[in-house]
């Protein structure tokens, strides 16, 4: 073999010629050609040990940083384990109320100034605001029972009714309140045979309720407003209602941990109720000191207590109505706060406790 063909066959055995031993010639003899070796041949791993000028320009940036352990999920050396993804945890959620807070202020103020006026200026004006606050919460109640339950309850009685149970209550005090509401009670039972029979039962039973829990109940404001210092007494009233319903939602807001009743109303908290005790019984022994004609700061603790219970189991009772009817607000009339009847359910329940107790600590005018 010449030397051509020697260091043919040499190249092709070794592969590139910068990766070639000098060939055999006069400085080189064929001994010494023989113990160089050519480089061994190293299959391609992608990635494995490239330097960031050779990878394909079509690898993502940010692939490429993770390493071959990112792409093939492997490590990128043989002693190298695979290292777990950090996992970030989620941002801490702040607490969030369920409403725009901003609109139910608002609506608050414009109705607390709208009853203050009418209660300070004329008192047949607030017996007004009464009645139309009576007859928007039945046609609020029939309005639902009807769209969820197909229950009929006839609201022409109600509201006719309803109307003249706040009239009879201020002008004739608790004897009258009753006959208006045995006489609406009467018209609801015959309204209702003017149709078929076919669910008279169900339909008549809600009507008695819906008469019984919104007009019949707010009769007992008309009454409180009906003494000598009718508006002193009122506006006791609803100080302390609003003021137990602010203590529930901000205790119960910024420490609220345990539930009150989850299945009837998963948002109270016994935390909240506290705050509601607290907030009413302070407000409550100031306004009987300040406001009520006779009264001690001891009958407003013993009175902000009775509104705080009155006014939580009024709200968990409408909670249990809305919760069998599968709605979140009777109505959407006021925003931030949803119907007019979202507003009286802890008003209702609350109005005869405040008349009975102011009656037997200071009269009935």
């Amino acid at each position: 073999m010449n030397d051509s063909s020697w260091g043919a066959s040499q190249a092709g055995y070794r592969g590139a010629p910068e990766m070639q031993a000098a060939p055999a010639g006069p400085a080189y003899d064929v001994h010494d050609a023989q113990h160089t070796r050519p480089m061994p041949i190293v299959p391609d791993v992608p990635d494995a040990g490239r330097d960031a000028d050779d990878r394909d320009d079509r690898d993502d940036r940010d692939e490429w940083d993770g390493g071959a352990a990112r792409r093939g999920g492997g490590p990128l050396f043989r002693d190298e384990k695979p290292q777990e993804p950090m996992s970030t945890p989620p941002p801490p959620q702040k607490k969030r109320a369920g409403r725009d807070l901003r609109a139910a202020i608002g609506v608050g103020v414009g109705l607390g100034a709208v009853i203050v006026a009418s209660l300070f200026i004329v008192k047949a004006v607030f017996i007004g605001v009464i009645a139309i606050a009576v007859v928007v919460g039945l046609w609020e109640l029939t309005s639902r029972l009807e769209e969820r339950k197909g229950i009929k309850a006839p609201l022409v009685p109600l509201a006719v009714g309803g109307a003249a149970m706040i009239v009879a209550g201020y002008v004739r005090g608790a004897e009258g309140a009753w006959v208006a509401m045995a006489l609406t009670a009467l018209a609801v039972l015959v309204w209702r045979m003017t149709e078929p029979p076919e669910g008279y039962l169900k339909d008549v039973t809600a009507g008695v309720f819906a008469a019984f829990y919104v007009p019949f109940l707010a009769t007992f404001v008309a009454m409180l407003l009906s003494a000598d210092d009718g508006p002193q007494r009122v506006l006791t009233f609803l100080l302390l209602t609003v003021v137990s319903d602010t203590g529930a939602y901000a205790v119960g807001w910024r420490f609220g941990k345990h539930k009150l009743a989850p299945r009837i109303s998963p948002g109270k908290t016994r935390e909240g109720l506290f705050g509601a005790v607290a907030f009413a019984m302070v407000a409550g022994a100031l306004c009987m000191q300040y406001l009520i004609d006779g009264g001690t700061w001891w009958q407003g603790l013993l009175l902000g207590l009775a509104v705080a219970a009155s006014a939580t189991l009024g709200d968990l009772g409408e909670s249990m109505i809305k919760r069998d009817l599968g709605i979140k607000d009777m109505g959407t009339l006021l925003p931030g706060h949803g119907g007019i009847m979202d507003r009286l359910d802890s008003l209702l329940p609350t109005a005869p406790v405040v008349w009975l107790l102011l009656v037997l600590f200071v009269g009935s005018s």
